[in-house]
């Protein structure tokens, strides 16, 4: 399996580059970071999840918005929780992202 995100700033009309994002999973115990990554140039972050990590359950990337942002973000930190089901099945979730909105949809 394996993961991709996609990061456009939508005030700015531009990638959102050099942006913090984790990606944790849901156990017994808690939420814990699977991996850690920032976004490139094109906003894009991909190959950065180890196979071995990966399998059916529950996930949340977790975008620290603050840190691309700077003070003054509504929305300092976006979390997108999703299932996996399938865990051969590529997953590619893109954020669209403004200073007081954001919206995320399942990609291909």
């Amino acid at each position: 399996m394996s993961l991709s995100t996609h990061v456009l700033d939508t005030c700015r009309g531009e990638p959102a580059a050099d942006l913090p994002v984790a990606l944790r999973r849901r156990t017994e115990d808690g939420w814990v970071t699977v991996a850690t990554g920032r976004t490139n140039d094109d906003g894009r972050l991909s190959g950065w999840v180890p196979n071995d990590a990966w399998g059916p359950g529950r996930y949340g990337l977790h975008f620290d918005v603050a840190a691309y942002q700077g003070i003054g973000s509504f929305f300092p930190e976006v979390t997108v929780v999703f299932e996996v089901t399938d865990a051969h099945r590529h997953l590619h979730v893109p954020l669209l992202l403004n200073k007081f909105g954001y919206t995320t949809y399942r990609g291909t």
